[in-house]
């Protein structure tokens, strides 16, 4: 997993611009009603996702596989974006509490043993009535069913991608213990889940 990300991040660089995705423009909206002070961001790539938290007195701290995106968010954003060097897989890279965590588009990327272990290891890490929510990709997308079946419901599609494909009850059975308490759609690169917990 490693070798892959680094290679299309240096391959790619800055790959998906720097606009705001429409999902991190919902959750930070969620994030400032709720008055949410310090953000962690699993998988925060080269960091376009960070900006709108920080633009709104957020702390954001993110986890990266990748050296060359960190590189590239350091770039970009100076020392202001402390981000941990590792797999989400090992999280937790700290003792901090945060009042809410965002996970865009990666929960989709791993095994169902992994994907478990994420969503723990972020609920354990949410302060008392923090906040955290995922996006994900739903059967929805065309790409569903596309590349080689793996497993229920995850194919090797482009590349060597591996993606789970969500729907409504698979949700329930993996976040339901982890404060699920709303489900949205929303159209994002792909039919997305926005997938809403509190602890």
């Amino acid at each position: 997993m490693t070798e892959f990300w680094e290679e299309v991040f240096k391959k790619k660089q800055e790959m998906w611009g720097f606009e705001t995705a429409k999902s991190t423009v919902l959750a930070c909206d969620f994030f400032i009603q709720q008055k949410v002070k310090n953000v962690l961001i699993p998988g925060i790539g080269y960091g376009r996702n960070a900006q709108i938290f920080m633009d709104n007195g957020m702390t954001v701290t993110g986890i990266e596989i990748s050296k060359t995106a960190i590189d590239l968010a350091h770039k970009h954003f100076g020392n202001d974006l402390h981000i941990h060097h590792g797999s989400v897989t090992e999280m937790p890279f700290d003792d901090m509490q945060y009042d809410g965590i965002y996970c865009y588009a990666l929960i989709h990327l791993l095994n169902k043993k992994d994907r478990e272990k994420l969503i723990r290891d972020c609920f354990n890490q949410l302060t008392e009535n923090g906040f955290m929510i995922f996006t994900t990709v739903t059967k929805q997308a065309q790409i569903y069913g596309h590349g080689t079946c793996i497993d229920k419901d995850r194919f090797e599609l482009f590349g060597g991608v591996k993606m789970f494909f969500y729907d409504r009850e698979s949700i329930q059975e993996e976040f339901g213990k982890a404060g699920l308490f709303e489900i949205k759609d929303v159209m994002d690169i792909y039919p997305f889940y926005f997938i809403k917990c509190k602890k």
